[in-house]
């Protein structure tokens, strides 16, 4: 078997594998390589049309496509490599990674060190548990995308859509615009999961109905969907048997979550957060393993790829730092967990001696808030926080001097 060294391994070819590439060359990184399984890099961006990208990294509206070329023209720019078309099949806990491509052929790669930017997937039916037939025109919310964007198929005439994430949202407009009528959006939560402006420019000014709190509870049809039943459910989350009704469609979208592929983070020892389906980081987005970093879905689902890449060219820049030999670790870790108004925060670790970009997800929305590090030992506001966005906040050193002698605290979005 071939063997190849080189000094910095990302695996994953999508926004933040770029994003990270870009930043740790200009950090002084000299050979940066870039795995990808798909035939070309740029990831699900390169299916977007829609604008709404890029508003806070290039201050103007750009479709997915227009947002990754920038990135896939500065990596061409810098000389990263990009290996496409590559599938990894493993990663250890020595750096070591394990690809195979129909140019290359099996290869082992040794990587000094390592960026994780696998991503995430869909859930697909099974994992949601939709009873019923098995017929044709079930569909995830991206493979619709990619079916009508990149092939110029409409996937089907009449759909209903479980779930409200932005996927859902933009596809429920691509579908009409495209000539299928959508009968309807089901949510089982009582609030939208995505973005507010979607809700509004994809459902409300198509006079598309979004039904909050219903989920779908039986499949028709055997060869192609025939219809599905729909309920609302109570508050455990149980449909509702006596309010059960069937709507005619000939497809089923499914836009109800992401997960983090974390697949190769186990195989080579990462320890994952069980809230975000992530890897546990420090803010230089170092996981568990020395050397080892992630950023981007693959470390929870962002709603905003701006977001992405600002996560990414940090864990480029520790990445080119520790190649340097200039990322030393502090005497000790302080260990965050969610306290009130949490469902989980991110990083999980922090030295409290360096600024820290803290990526959170609430409960609760509200105005005029505040994050909180412990009984009030370090506080920023927040102007707005909701369930269906991430919030994200900047604290520098000298806002966390109180923590100094910690090893753990509580972190909590409150009312100001």
């Amino acid at each position: 078997m071939r063997r190849t060294e080189v000094s910095l391994a990302i695996v994953g070819g999508g926004a933040a594998g770029l994003a990270a590439a870009v930043a740790a060359r200009r950090a002084g990184a000299q050979d940066v390589l870039v795995l990808d399984r798909n035939e070309k890099a740029g990831g699900v961006l390169l299916q977007c049309k829609h604008e709404g990208f890029g508003l806070r990294k290039f201050r103007v509206s750009l479709t997915g496509k227009e947002y990754i070329q920038k990135f896939l023209g500065q990596a061409r720019k810098l000389k990263v490599k990009v290996m496409a078309a590559t599938t990894v099949l493993e990663i250890n806990s020595h750096k070591e990674i394990l690809i195979v491509s129909e140019k290359e052929g099996v290869r082992n790669i040794r990587a000094k060190t390592i960026i994780l930017a696998m991503g995430c997937r869909e859930r697909q039916r099974g994992e949601i548990g939709i009873p019923g037939g098995r017929p044709a025109g079930i569909f995830t919310a991206g493979a619709a995308q990619q079916w009508i964007n990149m092939k110029g198929c409409l996937p089907g005439k009449k759909v209903v859509i479980l779930g409200s994430g932005d996927v859902g949202l933009i596809m429920a407009r691509r579908l009409t615009l495209g000539g299928a009528k959508v009968e309807a959006v089901m949510e089982i939560m009582s609030y939208p999961s995505g973005l507010a402006h979607n809700v509004a420019t994809c459902l409300n000014e198509f006079k598309i109905p979004l039904y909050l709190e219903h989920m779908v509870t039986w499949v028709h049809g055997r060869e192609r969907v025939e219809g599905v039943t729909v309920a609302r459910v109570s508050k455990s989350g149980d449909p509702m048997v006596s309010t059960e009704r069937r709507i005619d469609c000939d497809t089923l979208l499914l836009s109800a979550g992401l997960v983090p592929e974390n697949e190769l983070s186990l195989s080579a020892g990462v320890e994952l957060d069980p809230l975000t389906g992530g890897p546990i980081v420090n803010e230089r987005m170092e996981t568990n393993l020395e050397g080892v970093f992630a950023c981007g879905n693959v470390v929870h689902v962002h709603h905003l790829v701006d977001h992405i890449s600002y996560q990414a060219e940090a864990a480029g820049r520790s990445a080119a730092s520790y190649l340097e030999g200039n990322l030393l670790s502090p005497s000790r870790w302080i260990r965050l967990t969610p306290g009130q108004n949490i469902r989980y925060i991110v990083p999980q670790r922090i030295s409290g001696k360096e600024k820290v970009t803290f990526f959170a997800r609430v409960h609760c929305a509200g105005d005029r808030m505040k994050l909180r590090i412990g009984p009030g030992i370090a506080e920023k506001k927040i102007d707005r926080v909701s369930p269906c966005e991430v919030s994200v906040v900047d604290l520098h050193p000298e806002e966390m001097c109180a923590l100094d002698g910690l090893s753990h605290a509580e972190v909590s979005i409150l009312r100001g």
